[in-house]
């Protein structure tokens, strides 16, 4: 499945239904009187936060939606059936910005579940049978129903993970994800194999917990070099980072401060977060040389390392350790209570 993290939609609720205009005409009724009933309401435009997705791929392909409008009255006061919601289904953690300048938050759906009406249907018009007075016996007006509302909007989807691994190219980041959890992530020997992110799962000492993968970061990626920094907002929501650094760099210092600064040019609250300081591939080298540069990478982040080889296995255990003290304790499982409910399967509408 192609991974996308933005898309931009068209929106629109129902207008509401027309107004009947009728009058009784049974044969023994008299003065029977106007009767038309008003029309029924537009359907809004809800937004719904559903399990099991991970992309706006979909809304690639469909970009406009709109509700039912409302059905129209008829005689003997039948008011008008209300027009049917349009229901879109978005990944957890999307959210919706308005179309404008500063692109300014509407709505941020971070549980599954979670509804917003984000557009609501217009009212129905009125039937004649409500312009009825003393003085209009027979009135013939009636109203054509509310227009509903339209907008553009953007959707932008943050991945909601636990934990989020952070690096320069050739890192050793996607060995890492593949050797602890269930992801099948590119590895090659040139920089920039991962091109989106990644998500594992990570299942260790009888806990479990989201582990995110980013494209890695180099020098002047806040101001577009390589890649770029579009996709650190996949770990914005992450409880602790994982900063791994390639034990083969000519300088570990300099490749963990390179990291550190795009990170803190990038802002959002990434360098205030938990971190976990790791030297990579270090099956590589020999216990003298880990040392040396274990001690030059800490005394440059100002945290404990953890010499550890995704390849090998080495120092795996000891990182994870890490990493759940940093997440504490469990968060309740999003699907507790829904067992025996069918899954929603994926679908924009």
């Amino acid at each position: 499945m192609h991974f996308l993290d933005q898309a931009k939609i068209f929106i629109r609720s129902g207008t509401g239904g027309v107004g009947a205009v009728s009058f009784r005409r049974e044969k023994y009724v008299e003065y029977g009187g106007p009767d038309g009933g008003n029309g029924g309401k537009g359907g809004d435009i809800i937004f719904e936060a559903v399990a099991g997705l991970n992309t706006l791929i979909d809304f690639r392909y469909t970009q406009h939606f709109k509700a039912e409008r409302g059905h129209g009255g008829s005689g003997a006061n039948k008011t008008g059936a209300g027009g049917d919601d349009k229901v879109i289904h978005v990944p957890v953690g999307t959210q919706i910005l308005a179309d404008d300048e500063e692109r300014s938050l509407i709505a941020d759906l971070t549980e599954v579940g979670q509804r917003i009406v984000l557009l609501r249907g217009g009212d129905g018009g009125r039937g004649n049978a409500s312009f009825k007075s003393s003085t209009n016996r027979a009135p013939r007006q009636h109203g054509m129903g509310w227009p509903g509302e339209e907008m553009w909007v953007w959707l932008r989807l943050k991945l909601l993970a636990d934990a989020g691994l952070v690096g320069l190219p050739n890192a050793g980041k996607s060995t890492f994800i593949n050797a602890v959890t269930n992801a099948q992530a590119k590895v090659g020997a040139y920089a920039f194999t991962t091109t989106r992110p990644q998500l594992g799962v990570v299942r260790h000492k009888g806990r479990e917990f989201v582990i995110a993968d980013i494209p890695g970061l180099i020098e002047g990626a806040a101001e577009g070099a390589g890649i770029g920094d579009r996709f650190l907002g996949h770990i914005e929501r992450c409880r602790v980072l994982l900063h791994l650094v390639d034990a083969n760099d000519e300088d570990v210092a300099t490749s963990y401060r390179i990291v550190r600064d795009e990170l803190d040019a990038y802002g959002a609250g990434l360098t205030d977060k938990p971190v976990v300081v790791a030297l990579n591939k270090i099956d590589t080298l020999d216990d003298e040389l880990i040392a040396a540069l274990s001690a030059e990478l800490e005394e440059a982040s100002g945290h404990p390392v953890i010499p550890l080889s995704g390849a090998s296995g080495v120092g795996l255990d000891w990182a994870l350790d890490r990493l759940l003290e940093a997440i504490g304790p469990e968060k309740k499982s999003i699907d507790d209570g829904d067992e025996g409910e069918d899954a929603i399967e994926w679908s924009p509408v």
